[in-house]
């Protein structure tokens, strides 16, 4: 399609869900009803979601409904990469600087951070900013959470909710809507739910585009597991005998303490399971094979739980002669090492915390997790920077795309959220009594969850996970 009227934007055909979402933000403009102005978008990596937030601009903006765009985002990097798309279809988006000038122009990029220090100013000049009625596009919005006891705890939320006060459409995008904290979050509606004799409130996107969908449609690439077993020795004390060791198998134990501490034993290269050292070995097995057989280009993440555990990994890497970047939010040189590993210049990044959301690398192939943060979002978070393909690769491999491959130690709440990755779960804000005689009153539930079962017994195996919630392509046998 044709992206501007001067004919200087990219041909782009938009994907089947972006056309669903400009035909849902239309509607919201064109028939107001109950629901508001907010449009909640649940789509993980490589859907497709700045595009398709700037396809359904560009649409409205043609059509006349809409007059300006104001983007906010948590990082940078993320709003270079706003820009970079936005140029892509003939669309010019500048950042917001305090120093400078009030400018007017098609749209603006604001941080989080940004809107926050700075809301009451911007409230004053947005008005002349941005006149007439203008799309607000919160980027990875679950980021906002919104707390009435304590506004001031949550004031990314705050800001954004007044600065886009009065404005035509509010749009959430999120890849992994979850909060630790069991927080709402801006431009999300809530529903109610009953489950088990509790009301709760669930936040309902208006569209989710599941990864098995995407994945069916070759627009990113399944995930294949490869879960490290094994038996973790516990002692008291430095030189216990082997007869005092109390033995925890890593994949079966239902203790949560115990699974706990086998997977900070399990990480460490130097733990006498050897765990971590066969995660990372099969690891980059598999992705010298890629880089020979099929994907020369191909790079791999291993997500490390400090500075100096990833630190010994890089060292690991490094003396098997790997080309080896580490990142932490601690390094000035972080952004150019990421640019770095895009650009080829490493076969692996080693990262703690810079590779979550908004980290594009359509080379990465491979992740080794070895992690303790155990929660689903970040886990989630993690394991689908493999999965983007880019144009290039996209037109020599086959729909279903090429497999990426995540290895981890068996740590069974990471392979409860392995099972069921591609499916969109639905995040409760906060459950309460039912009223007497409610019950019946209330939507319907939620579906029921995979329960947390290991998937195998023999300690030191691989086990291959391809659960029954994954797309059927993936029950064949692979190496």
């Amino acid at each position: 399609m044709d992206t501007d009227a001067r004919g200087r934007g990219l041909q782009l055909r938009p994907r089947q869900w972006q056309t669903q979402l400009i035909n849902l933000l239309r509607r919201r403009l064109v028939v107001p009803g109950n629901l508001g102005n907010d449009v909640l978008v649940h789509a993980g990596p490589g859907a497709g979601k700045t595009f398709g937030a700037l396809l359904g601009f560009q649409s409205l903006l043609r059509e006349g409904r809409l007059a300006h765009l104001l983007v906010f985002c948590h990082r940078s990097s993320i709003a270079a990469q706003w820009r970079a798309s936005a140029a892509q279809l003939g669309l010019e988006l500048r950042e917001w600087d305090p120093t400078q000038p009030p400018e007017g122009g098609q749209g603006l990029l604001l941080s989080y951070q940004s809107a926050a220090r700075h809301r009451q100013r911007l409230q004053q000049e947005l008005g002349s900013l941005l006149p007439g009625p203008t799309l607000s596009v919160a980027d990875e919005v679950h980021h906002l959470g919104l707390d009435p006891e304590e506004p001031e705890a949550t004031a990314w939320g705050h800001a954004f909710s007044e600065l886009s006060r009065g404005h035509a459409l509010r749009l959430g995008l999120s890849g992994t809507p979850f909060r630790a904290d069991n927080l709402a979050f801006c431009a999300a509606r809530r529903v109610p739910r009953h489950q088990g004799g509790v009301l709760v409130e669930q936040i309902e996107p208006d569209l989710s585009v599941e990864p098995r969908q995407l994945i069916g449609a070759g627009d990113v690439r399944p995930l294949e597991f490869r879960f490290q077993d094994g038996w973790v020795d516990h002692g008291h004390g430095e030189g216990e005998r082997q007869s005092e060791l109390e033995r925890s198998p890593l994949s079966l134990e239902s203790r949560e303490s115990w699974r706990a501490r086998n997977l900070r034993r399990a990480i460490r290269p130097g733990d006498s399971s050897s765990i971590a050292l066969q995660v990372l070995l099969k690891a980059r097995q598999r992705l010298a094979r890629l880089r020979r057989d099929d994907h020369p280009e191909a790079g791999g993440l291993v997500i490390a739980r400090d500075i100096a555990h990833a630190r010994g990994l890089s060292g690991l890497l490094e003396e098997q002669g790997d080309r080896v970047r580490l990142v932490h939010s601690q390094d000035p040189d972080a952004a150019a090492h990421l640019s770095a590993f895009r650009a080829g210049e490493a076969d692996w990044l080693v990262s703690i915390d810079m590779c979550a959301e908004g980290f594009d690398a359509p080379r990465l192939r491979v992740v080794a997790y070895l992690s303790t943060v155990v929660t689903r979002s970040r886990f989630l978070q993690a394991i689908t920077r493999a999965v983007r393909v880019d144009p290039a690769r996209a037109a020599l491999e086959p729909v279903p795309r090429h497999s990426s491959y995540v290895y981890a130690p068996a740590d069974p709440l990471l392979m409860g959220y392995a099972r069921s990755w591609s499916v969109a779960e639905a995040y409760v804000i906060r459950p309460r009594p039912l009223p007497d005689g409610a019950l019946g009153a209330a939507g319907g539930g939620a579906g029921g969850q995979l329960p947390l079962e290991a998937l195998g017994d023999g300690a030191g195996e691989v086990i291959r996970l391809r659960g029954p919630q994954l797309p059927g392509f993936l029950d064949r046998r692979s190496s």
